[in-house]
């Protein structure tokens, strides 16, 4: 692609359209516009466009360019494919395009003629709905209330009850290779180890096309008119091919996108059909996952619109479940998330057709925050009064309490979840606290000791006469490695001690009345006699205290190894290709030194 074509396209883009496509702009100024950088996390703003000069600016984390740099850099795409992005989405002429080598020329050929056999595929999807082996199908739609503008919209077909007629209608105009790639057919492996002939992989089904952000189609979900066992699954989607990507697709973005923008709030549903009834009744801020699990893609790519976003789920078990981990991601990108949980148990569709859209849109109105959502639910799955309901109510909580990335926030539904569950008990009140401040995993309960074994040899070794060379072994390594206090409840006290010698009355050493409690209990417990017949009873101090200090090194690089997987999916997204490599080679030596342990 020239240079010169480069450049026209360069003059005539809208900056801020081309920006605003991806990324929600406010105005600030007579050129300038700003909004959430989507190469790096933030809270705040810090991501400038100016629509003057043609650039970008990000002052949080310093990514700049043009037009193209941004295309680049987002779609993850090069130079020649960013300009033609930006030529189509300002409806500039593309000139013939020119290919490096042999392979690109395939690839780029190959990904275009997916396209066309899949734009083909949905008309002859289309017209077979209109022929008299449909009628059932649009029998079955009609009963779901489908009319035909909803038809027409979402471009629903039908796939006949015939392996080969697709495949021979489509045949003199697409190669072999572009019609096995394009997850359409299916084919048996032959006796030498070919691949057999093709035949259609959708047969008598519903198709529902799933389409690009562009509104391209590039697969389909198909639903099975049959439920016998020969029939195979209820909905059959397209397998992953060079378009798409299941974990990376939302239904219904070609359409949602700019009411997404204007109603700043997306309204996430399970399925299509859910999906297709909210929209035509007018909510069109609306998504499908498509019946896949939510993935970490899908929540980048949707906060490209939008930061808040209500979750309808169905509410049989299964869909609880997608909520929670749905939740659980949002929520993790510091998305302002609520819930709908609709009356009746019904799904939005079911809602929608027999309760009304302004009833569901009153159900809209009243979602309630995720937190409230989440704490109902803990009290639906442990109903008991009793001390280890609770707890196992509160384990249940403390997952989504700790991914809170805002300390206000979890402090505030940490505090709501002890009020509703009705946890009176001042321990527990404190540990629940301590769990949401350093976001650990669990709460015990109250009646146990919130320090682990761990944590009490080490605190005895520190009561321990100056030179005793368990005591020593303890303060000198716990002085060297500060990290390791991280998560744990015992931290201040084995701090302290760590740094001085044991007062006469060791209980002195604690900072604070809950260190005191822990301190007191490891000391009660060593001076138990009953504990004499634990594992440890066999070893010497310092044998056991070098094997504490041995599990905190191993849970400090288990948590190093969490930070950095969820690093190089960010390095890549942004593609920093340095930072990639320093992150991988740290990974590879944490695997290592994990696998000595």
């Amino acid at each position: 692609m020239s240079d010169n074509f480069a450049q026209t396209v360069k003059q005539q883009a809208d900056i801020v359209k081309i920006i605003g496509d991806y990324v929600k702009l406010r105005k600030t100024g007579a050129q300038n516009y700003t909004g959430l950088c989507p190469f790096h996390k933030e809270k705040t703003g810090s991501f400038s466009v100016n629509a003057n000069h043609g650039y970008f600016y990000c002052f949080g984390c310093h990514e700049k360019g043009d037009v193209f740099t941004f295309v680049m850099k987002l779609e993850n795409i090069s130079f020649p494919e960013a300009t033609r992005v930006v030529a189509t989405k300002c409806g500039i002429p593309l000139p013939k395009r020119e290919f490096n080598s042999p392979e690109e020329a395939r690839e780029a050929g190959l990904r275009r003629q997916l396209i066309d056999i899949h734009e083909a595929a949905t008309q002859y999807f289309e017209a077979h709905l209109k022929s008299p082996e449909a009628a059932r199908a649009r029998e079955y739609l009609t009963g779901r209330g489908v009319t035909p503008e909803t038809i027409a919209k979402f471009r629903i077909g039908y796939a006949p009850d015939d392996f080969n007629d697709m495949r021979d209608r489509l045949k003199p105009h697409f190669n072999e290779e572009a019609m096995r790639a394009s997850g359409l057919f299916s084919s048996k492996e032959q006796a030498d180890g070919t691949q057999g002939q093709l035949y259609a992989r959708f047969r008598k089904r519903i198709t529902f096309p799933i389409a690009n952000e562009q509104g391209k189609t590039i697969a389909f979900t198909a639903r099975a008119l049959d439920s016998d066992e020969k029939s195979g699954p209820k909905y059959m989607n397209s397998p992953e091919t060079a378009l798409y990507t299941k974990g990376q697709v939302l239904f219904n973005l070609d359409k949602a996108k700019a009411d997404m923008r204007t109603n700043d709030f997306a309204l996430l549903v399970e399925g299509q059909m859910d999906c297709i009834s909210v929209y035509m009744a007018g909510i069109r801020n609306v998504l499908a996952t498509s019946g896949t699990a939510f993935t970490e893609m899908q929540v980048r790519l949707l906060s490209r619109f939008t930061k808040r976003v209500v979750v309808n789920f169905d509410p049989d078990q299964a869909g609880a479940n997608a909520a929670e981990k749905s939740i659980a991601l949002l929520t993790e990108e510091d998305f302002e998330v609520k819930v709908i949980a609709l009356e009746g148990g019904l799904d939005p569709d079911r809602y929608v057709r027999e309760q009304g859209i302004q009833a569901y849109m009153a159900a809209l109105r009243t979602a309630k925050r995720h937190s409230d959502y989440l704490i109902d639910r803990a009290r639906q799955l442990f109903p008991a009064r009793t001390a280890d309901a609770k707890v196992k109510a509160m384990n249940f909580l403390l997952p989504h309490i700790r991914r809170m990335p805002n300390r206000i926030h979890r402090d505030e539904f940490a505090a709501d979840a002890a009020q509703k569950l009705g946890i009176d008990s001042a321990i527990m009140r404190l540990e629940l606290k301590q769990a949401a401040a350093q976001r650990v995993e669990s709460v015990r309960s109250h009646t146990q000791d919130p320090a682990s074994e761990n944590e009490r040899i080490l605190l005895r070794a520190l009561v321990l006469p100056e030179g005793d060379p368990a005591r020593t072994l303890a303060a000198d390594q716990l002085s060297q490695h500060p990290e390791w206090y991280d998560s744990l409840p015992a931290a201040p006290v084995l701090e302290a001690l760590a740094h001085a010698p044991a007062p006469p009355n060791p209980l002195d050493a604690a900072p604070d009345q809950p260190s005191r409690a822990l301190l007191a209990r490891a000391l009660q417990q060593h001076d138990d006699p009953a504990d004499a017949s634990s594992s440890n009873a066999s070893q010497s101090m310092t044998e056991q205290v070098e094997n504490a200090l041995h599990t905190l090194e191993r849970r400090r690089l288990e948590r190093r190894q969490r930070e950095v997987r969820s690093l190089l999916a960010e390095a890549d997204r942004r593609g920093d290709q340095a930072m990639l490599a320093t992150l991988t080679a740290e990974k590879l030596q944490i695997d290592r030194t994990l696998r000595q342990f």
